[in-house]
């Protein structure tokens, strides 16, 4: 991946504020807190384009890139825990 050498402040960046899930319970779409809409390929992208903060891009054992809130200690914070939209 080419960075352009641009530095995102947490301040600046974009926080998840929802989910969608699917009927296995599987997050499968994010709203931003600018209230843009992403599903999960667009949200993995701008997770390790580092232009959302509080989550992080991780490789679950099956290879697959996932993402995950960073651990903060707050449960209510977790992508899980979010309102649904």
């Amino acid at each position: 991946m080419e960075t352009t050498g641009q530095s995102f402040e947490s301040s600046e960046r974009e926080t998840i504020v929802a989910t969608q899930k699917n009927g296995d319970g599987d997050l499968t779409a994010f709203k931003t807190s600018s209230g843009r809409v992403l599903d999960y390929s667009q949200a993995l992208e701008e997770v390790q384009g580092g232009r959302i903060a509080g989550v992080n891009a991780f490789k679950g054992r099956d290879g697959e890139t996932y993402i995950r809130g960073d651990a903060d200690g707050d449960p209510t914070n977790n992508l899980d825990n979010l309102p649904i939209f």
